[in-house]
């Protein structure tokens, strides 16, 4: 009976291990479950509740820009010294669209990269999406799936464990170390990535818009990894087009 049980718990620890990398997609139907269980109000909740007006501010910038909605895709731009979010969109001709901007209005830290907790960074990199929170203490949030992989790998090479975690857009107007974007702009965000799946939307947080400006000569002191960070950072930026005003096609 031990050799069995034991034969049990192996296999157990062993579906655990080969779910780490699919943790995101599988904690998404528990958390909505547990939500209705609760009370308390699901995505597909807020949607119902805010879609429409959402889709009426939306909809003409999607008409300007020729894009049905919802797009194809989504890209959220995160510049940290313009303090906006650019909202990039594209249909099905895979061409992007600079839909809108949407000031940043609480954000705490300097320039440069999150290197651990409580160091109140915002990330700098390129993110997903893992989840939505629609019971937010800051109206809606989306929540982003740091530390990435890639953050992990440098922590482990620079010999850094606590790397923080639980980093939103959400509403309000104040933030620690995530981005408040108000709760307008939070009710917009939301609903678009909810309708355009959020597996299919990508986001970019950089400390500047490369394509307008290099880092200040007072930048505060990367990592050694922080030139290769930025070059990729550019070229992601560069992909979706250049500085344009919204509404025009890439």
């Amino acid at each position: 009976m031990k050799i069995k049980s034991l034969h049990v718990w192996l296999v157990v620890l062993a579906l655990c291990v080969c779910a780490i990398p699919f943790r995101a997609q599988l904690r998404r139907p528990v958390v909505a479950v547990s939500q209705s269980m609760k009370g308390k109000k699901t995505v597909s909740d807020r949607v119902s509740q805010y879609g429409d007006a959402v889709r009426a501010r939306l909809g003409p910038q999607f008409a300007s820009g020729m894009v049905t909605y919802p797009p194809r895709r989504v890209t959220l731009v995160g510049l940290k010294a313009e303090r906006t979010i650019q909202v990039w969109v594209s249909g099905d001709d895979g061409k992007w669209t600079h839909l809108r901007d949407y000031p940043i209005l609480g954000m705490s830290g300097v320039l440069g990269p999150k290197l651990k907790e409580g160091d109140l960074q915002v990330p700098e990199g390129l993110y997903g999406v893992e989840s939505l929170n629609p019971n937010s203490l800051y109206h809606l949030a989306l929540r982003l799936n740091y530390p990435n992989n890639q953050d992990r790998l440098r922590g482990k090479k620079d010999g850094r464990s606590e790397l923080g975690s639980d980093i939103m857009i959400h509403g309000k107007t104040c933030s620690i170390g995530c981005l408040a974007m108000g709760d307008e702009a939070a009710e917009d965000l939301f609903v678009l990535v909810a309708e355009t799946g959020i597996d299919n939307v990508s986001i970019i947080l950089a400390p500047v818009d490369f394509r307008t400006r290099e880092l200040p000569e007072l930048m505060p002191a990367t990592p050694p990894w922080g030139s290769e960070l930025y070059d990729t950072i550019k070229k992601e930026l560069w992909k979706l087009g250049g500085p344009t005003s919204a509404g025009r096609v890439h």
